[in-house]
């Protein structure tokens, strides 16, 4: 297995012994004991469910140095220990077993292939004994903690009596008590009445944190979760994606407005020092679990129209950020919050030290984007992930409607109504209904799923227009197989936040619409907890630094993490295929060329049961019922490796005899081999420990599968009509050629030597566009069909 751990932080001796004083594992005396003292001192440390030296001398006794010698037998007769003995102990003691995962002859070559870091000075005095075992406190477990992390869980810090908050090699350790959580439920007052009833929106939040003294204040991590206080069935208001493309008029249709009145904030009838509500729900992310026992409070809200609070859905509106940022605006002191929705007994976070960071995947990380445009005060960074920059961008592509994977037919209207959790309480309901149904009739004029086309509705859900107000700084974290949150939506976003002064930070795995905070292979947990100490505490850790600006997974190699300087840059070097009647080549063609193919995939489609997954595969590997509806090119075999990285550019010169059309381009690995999966696998179920108080996450991790024949690299689709812009349509005449050119997803992709790099071009994607019923034949002219590769070296 390899451990990839970029928050371990290099410290000098002195420093070393300082924060293992603050600890409490060893006092400034150990400096002058002798070695074996210090050792036996923190052996004894190292199983702190033991609670007598009898039983702890048990445990030791377990350990071998060497192929002969105990540990035990050492401490008794103590002699020279070599650095070999040393990580012979040390690996036992971060869960690797001797003779399975390592030899006892030669423990550090399982440790230079591990990644994990080490000093190999031999014979260990006393001084280096200490580094060392700070070194070991740093390094990651076969579970995926920091060894400190695995010994706190165990019970390190149940005596611990030393300040608090306690940070140690640059992060906050688990000394807070979450066995008995405060979990109360506090009503902020948002400058808002998207009910239309009269009186500001007041939203239910959650807040669950440890118990401090009255002079500490902590920070706070916000997660918006519109999916907090449950989900409706809106199977009836998917829309039909069986149906044409529309023919579209060159005039934009301007949406109508509308203006509302806020009314006045309440009046506050008296103030309280403690709220009046238990809260019941449970965390909804596993990072803001493992925090909390490291000083962190955990905020959670569903926002408008979400069950307990009041007003509607609106998704993706200016609403739903005032919303949202109304919660930090409380936590900092700004906005006013009361203990229930009627008294108007007003609640401050006296508890909160005003700084503040959102975190949370999807619509949860969507919302944390939309908070950090708006440069609300309190709000120091963001973590984000596979969130969405621009609903655009999440369910539309040049002019089509084109859903997220697993997702057709949805659209702003449907995920409205999904979130719409007050539907759970009938009498509340009864208030909001006509007001929700005239909301869903705003959401379905103004997305336009007739003509795709990019409009005012689209641009106010666009959080990068307002890219200028960033003042937070922003962690991004997306999968290169998403295709739910489509990775435009982070490429875009991070070359946005390069205009702005804003620490930034990118992280791109393999997997899909994933959360990576329980891996081995990636201390992702370490990162985001060197991360927030220094946003939130203002920890000298130096965390900017440390972490790399981009860190990418490696798609041919397991558990392989690389830092990047960037990803994406505008001036990457490209490389030009063009397309010939039989190869993708680097050759201008010199002879004229077409070819055909039409947009007829609804027979073997309704046959193999509508099933998205296999259409996609049966597509890729050229099954004979699709042969007819595509046309595909490969290079030859590659002689080297090719890393693509950034946007693949399409050029195609196309007719067809209708006068609507859509183009849809796949780009493809070719080649068997062994390939990660994109879905992580399960190593240990409960496997992941979060806290001392027995919170757990599985275990996963992303493993090579059985061999394929092909991997999809990226993907895009565009209208016809829409050559030119996503604004503005243009006619089609049937038989009449037009060239477009449009970028597909971004990715970051290792091609090996001898694999090939493929393209297929065809019209209707059965598991994202509209699934037109007519037949159309489609001619390209490939002279004019290019495809320009962004690469690197890496």
């Amino acid at each position: 297995m390899k451990i990839n751990q970029f928050a371990q932080i290099d410290v000098d001796a002195e420093q070393a012994l300082t924060e293992l004083q603050n600890i409490s594992l060893f006092t400034p005396t150990a400096l002058t004991a002798d070695l074996r003292t210090n050792l036996a001192h923190f052996l004894h440390r190292c199983f702190p469910e033991a609670l007598t030296p009898s039983s702890q001398n048990e445990a030791i006794a377990n350990l071998l140095l060497d192929q002969t010698t105990t540990v035990s037998a050492f401490l008794a007769a103590p002699t020279t220990l070599t650095a070999v003995q040393f990580y012979n102990l040390a690996l036992q003691l971060l869960g690797f077993e001797a003779t399975t995962d390592f030899d006892l002859a030669d423990p550090l070559k399982f440790m230079r292939a591990s990644q994990l870091a080490f000093a190999d000075t031999s014979p260990l005095d006393n001084a280096t004994l200490l580094t060392d075992i700070y070194l070991l406190l740093t390094t990651h477990t076969k579970l995926g903690l920091t060894y400190l992390d695995d010994l706190a869980d165990r019970g390190f810090f149940a005596t611990y009596t030393g300040p608090r908050p306690l940070f140690f090699n640059g992060k906050a350790q688990a000394v807070f008590d979450t066995r008995h959580l405060i979990k109360e439920v506090v009503y902020v007052e948002a400058p808002l009445d998207t009910d239309h009833d009269g009186q500001r929106d007041l939203l239910a939040t959650t807040i669950i944190r440890p118990q401090v003294p009255a002079e500490l204040k902590i920070p706070a991590l916000y997660t918006a979760n519109p999916y907090f206080k449950g989900i409706n069935d809106v199977d009836d208001l998917l829309h039909n994606v069986d149906q044409e493309l529309a023919v579209k008029s060159a005039a934009d249709t301007p949406l109508p407005t509308s203006t509302t009145t806020l009314p006045k904030p309440r009046s506050v009838q008296g103030r309280a020092q403690q709220t009046e509500k238990i809260a019941t729900d449970n965390s909804s992310y596993a990072l803001n679990d493992y925090l909390l026992a490291r000083g962190f409070a955990s905020v959670y809200a569903g926002g408008i129209g979400t069950r307990d609070s009041d007003g509607i859905r609106t998704c993706g509106s200016v609403a739903e950020t005032t919303s949202t940022i109304a919660v930090i605006e409380w936590l900092n002191g700004k906005r006013r919050a009361f203990t229930n929705r009627t008294d108007n007994i007003e609640i401050k976070a006296t508890w909160c030290n005003g700084n503040v960071a959102m975190t949370g995947k999807s619509y949860l990380g969507t919302l944390a984007v939309a908070a950090a445009t708006t440069g609300v005060a309190g709000l120091k960074t963001i973590i984000a992930e596979a969130a969405i920059s621009s609903w655009y961008d999440y369910y539309r592509d040049n002019g089509l409607v084109v859903a997220p994977v697993d997702c057709q037919g949805e659209d702003t209207d449907v995920l409205a109504k999904l979130c719409l959790s007050r539907q759970k309480d009938a009498a509340d309901y009864a208030k909001v209904k006509a007001i929700f149904a005239d909301e869903l009739a705003q959401l379905q004029a103004g997305q336009d799923r007739t003509t795709g086309n990019y409009n005012a509705f689209w641009d106010e859900r666009n959080y990068r227009n307002q890219i200028a107000n960033v003042k937070a700084d922003i962690v991004l974290v997306h999968g290169l197989n998403d295709w739910n949150v489509k990775p435009r939506n982070v490429e875009k976003l991070w070359q946005a936040l390069k205009t702005t002064g804003v620490q930034r930070k990118l992280i791109l795995h393999q997997g899909q619409h994933i959360y990576i905070n329980n891996m081995p292979s990636l201390d992702f947990t370490d990162m985001m907890n060197l991360w927030l100490s220094y946003q939130l505490y203002g920890v000298a850790n130096n965390a900017p630094a440390v972490i790399p600006n981009v860190t990418i997974q490696d798609n041919l190699a397991a558990e392989t993490w690389r830092g990047h300087h960037d990803w994406a840059p505008a001036d990457r070097k490209r490389q030009l295929y063009h397309f010939t009647p039989t190869a993708l080549t680097l050759e201008e063609p010199t002879d004229a060329a077409f070819v055909t193919f039409k947009d007829d995939n609804r027979q073997p489609f309704e046959q193999n049961k509508r099933d998205e997954t296999r259409w996609l595969n049966d597509f890729i590997t050229a099954a004979p019922a699709y042969a007819a509806n595509q046309f595909r090119l490969k290079t030859a075999p590659l002689a080297q490796p090719l890393s693509i990285d950034g946007n693949v550019t399409v050029t195609l010169q196309a007719a067809v005899d209708q006068p609507t059309g859509l183009l849809s381009v796949l780009v493809v690995d070719y080649g068997q081999a062994q390939r990660l999966g994109t879905t992580p696998s399960m190593l240990e179920r409960k496997g992941y420990r979060l806290n001392p108080a027995g919170q757990t996450d599985d275990l996963v991790e992303f493993k090579l599968q059985a061999a394929t024949d092909y991997k999809l690299i990226t993907r895009g689709h565009i209208n016809l009509q829409n050559r030119q812009s996503n604004t503005t349509s243009l006619p089609v005449e049937p038989g009449s050629f037009y060239t477009v050119n449009f970028d597909l997803q971004p990715t970051y992709f290792r091609l090996a030597a001898g694999h090939q790099l493929g393209v297929i071009v065809y019209a209707s994607d059965m598991g994202m566009t509209l699934r037109p019923q007519t037949v159309a034949n489609y001619k390209l002219d490939l002279n004019a069909c290019q495809l320009s590769v962004p690469f690197t070296k890496h």
